[in-house]
Order: structure tokens, then C-alpha cells, then sequence
């Protein structure tokens, strides 16, 4: 198939109409509120919708315009996060929203160029929020799209290198219609979301079947192509869960690293997970129990894998009870242990605290 601006008009035509047909029901669909586009675009980068729903569906009741989400404690922010994981887009959503208020007095940018200084905000985001919210034309490439894209031209550079993306994306706004940018948009995304899924598409009831150059040469499953692996590292956690007269201690994660600003029990990161001598002979631990002679340590817990996208973390959580208060606790939080809940926290640390409530 050449790639004729007929052809072109005919397939965005035949998504469309597949779109109107079957698209889902969802809370950000049919509405032209930038912001709350923006939030929903956010969520998904790296949550399912099924997943995502009900946490957008809290943070707008929350934060339902610009200025709530730029007066709220960053504190507050990360804790309607909180379950969603890569928690740098609470940050940046927050960071953006300060923005908005400081340099467009409230109102969401309407320019791609001003939308694109947003913090968090890549190229993908700018095209969703101005072509959903502002009708613009500007075509959205996700990993749905790369996917509907690759296969239906029978593409087979890399989406990960800069020429992939640089032809994809011309591509996407050669198939893109002036009339009604958004709604292709929003059906090429949900075409393969739905349709050209990753796994066993069903090619048979496809409406662009005629047009799939993969198809034609029986290379569905190949596609599309990504030139490295990500590069998974293992790391491990041992965090002290320290009782003391119904109290316990938290500290909050401050460097530029996994989970930053939220907050943890105080942690010993080693080669592997620590046994209970280990854990005693550890410096830190000795640092932190110094000169206190009765450190009981009442359960390990079994051991818990979390998948994050470039590391594996293996974690035990490690329950001390403590008859005296150290010294060496005093650069740490000392809360109620029925207050934990009120901090925003890793969903490993969630995990374990919903554990205390069995």
C-alpha cells in the first residue's frame, strides 16, 4: 500500500468509525477540561485504565482545578498517589500546577509551546491535551500507536531510536485529519488498546485487515521493534519496623532516587537480605540501638519482590521491640503507630502495613 493521502484518509476514516462503535466509557472521554486531560494523561502513563480509574477518579474529587492541586502540601499530593507508583509524576504534576498558577494566573496554557515548559509534560502529553481539550492538530504516539503504526506500514525500525521516532511521528501527523484531530487521536489509541493488541490480535475482525502490511507478510507478532533490552538491576531492602510503647519511626527519602520524598522506615540497603545476626552486627543498626542492651527482634517478615521498570527490590521488614528510646532514634520521626496510615508511602510499604491490620 503507498502511502497515498487517499489511503491515509480512508484508514483514520475507518478508525473513527471503529472508535464511535467501541470505544469505552471512560470519565476523561467527551469532556474538554485541559486540566483534567492533563491528569488522566498523567495516570496512564504507567497504569493500566482499569487501574487508574478509581485514582483519578479521587485525586479530581480532591484536587478538582489547577489552584487546589498548587496550594496542596506536596505531603497530601504523593498520599492521593499513593498506590500508583512512579511517583515523580505527583511531583511534576504538582511543580506544573505551581506554575500555571504563578505564569498563567490559574488557566491552563492553551499554546503547544507553553503546554511543553510543564513540568512532566513530554511530547506525547502535549499533543493529547491539545488536541482533546483544544481540538489542535498535533498526533499523539504512544505505545498503543507505535504498535496500530508499525504494523499496518509494516515498519521495522526500532521505536527506541531517535530515526524510529522521528518516522513514526511523521507518520502519525501524515494520518492525522485537520478536520477532528482529537477524536482520530483518540481512536488510534484505543484501536490499540482494544483491537491490535500485543498478544493474539484478532486479526480476522480487524477493519484495517485489508490495509496490514504485517499482515500480508505474517509478521503481527514481530512487531513493533525495539532495538535494546532495559537493563533490570536487583536491590535489597531490610526496613526496621521499630515498636516503642505504640510508637514507631519513619524518616522521610530525600535523595534523587526511588520513592524520593515519601516516607519509610529507617533502611538498611546491603548486597542481600540480612539475617538476624547480620542485622545486629550491622553498622547502621548498631548506630541507631547504641548503648541499649535490650533489642528484641520479634519477626522478619518473609520476603517480597517488587517489580519497578529498571530494578527488581527484594525488601524483608524486620520488627524490633524496644523496652528503652536510644538516642540514636532521634533524627527520626517518632509517630503512633495507628497514625501510619496519614503518610504517603511506597505500595511495598503499604503492602506491609496492611499486613499490622490482619
Amino acid at each position: 500500500m503507498n502511502n497515498t493521502t487517499d489511503a491515509l484518509s480512508q484508514i483514520s476514516n475507518i478508525l473513527t468509525k471503529w472508535y464511535i462503535e467501541n470505544k469505552r466509557d471512560l470519565p476523561w472521554r467527551e469532556i474538554t477540561d485541559p486540566y483534567k486531560i492533563w491528569i488522566s494523561e498523567i495516570i496512564l502513563q504507567q497504569t493500566r485504565v482499569n487501574q487508574g480509574m478509581s485514582y483519578y477518579l479521587r485525586f479530581i474529587e480532591r484536587f478538582p482545578t489547577v489552584k487546589t492541586l498548587a496550594v496542596a502540601d506536596e505531603d497530601e499530593v504523593l498520599k492521593y498517589w499513593q498506590g500508583l507508583g512512579y511517583y515523580t509524576r505527583a511531583r511534576n504534576l504538582h511543580k506544573a500546577a505551581k506554575k500555571i498558577v504563578s505564569d498563567f494566573e490559574g488557566e491552563f496554557p492553551k499554546l503547544h509551546a507553553d503546554i511543553l515548559k510543564l513540568a512532566g509534560i513530554g511530547v506525547y502529553t502535549a499533543a493529547a491535551i491539545c488536541s482533546f481539550a483544544y481540538n489542535q492538530p498535533y498526533a499523539v504516539v504512544d505505545g498503543n500507536v507505535y504498535r496500530v503504526l508499525s504494523r499496518l506500514f509494516g515498519i521495522e525500525t526500532p521505536i527506541d531510536t531517535g530515526s524510529g521516532q522521528k518516522e513514526f511521528a511523521e507518520l502519525a501527523q501524515n494520518l492525522l485529519p485537520t478536520q477532528q484531530p482529537g477524536l482520530h487521536n483518540q481512536a488510534i489509541m484505543e484501536f490499540g488498546a482494544l483491537q491490535c493488541t500485543p498478544g493474539l490480535p484478532d486479526c480476522v475482525k480487524c477493519p484495517l485487515n485489508t490495509f496490514c502490511k504485517s499482515l500480508q507478510n505474517n509478521n503481527i507478532n514481530n512487531l513493533p521493534i525495539k532495538s535494546q533490552k532495559t537493563k533490570v538491576t536487583s536491590r535489597y531492602f531490610n526496613y526496621l519496623f521499630i515498636e516503642y510503647q505504640g510508637n514507631t519511626f519513619i524518616q522521610k527519602r530525600t535523595q534523587k532516587d526511588v520513592w524520593q520524598n515519601l516516607w519509610e522506615f529507617p533502611l538498611i540497603e546491603s548486597n542481600h537480605l540480612l539475617t538476624d545476626k547480620e542485622l545486629i552486627d550491622n553498622q547502621f543498626s548498631n548506630s541507631l540501638f547504641e548503648k541499649v542492651n535490650n533489642i528484641t527482634i520479634s519477626k522478619i517478615s518473609n520476603p517480597m519482590k517488587h517489580v519497578l521498570s529498571h530494578r527488581v527490590i527484594y525488601a524483608q521488614f524486620i520488627t524490633i521491640s524496644l523496652a528503652e528510646l536510644p538516642t540514636g532514634l532521634s533524627e527520626l520521626k517518632q509517630i503512633p503507630i495507628s497514625e501510619l496510615d496519614n503518610f504517603a508511602v511506597s505500595r511495598l510499604m503499604e503492602l506491609f502495613l496492611e499486613t499490622l491490620t490482619k
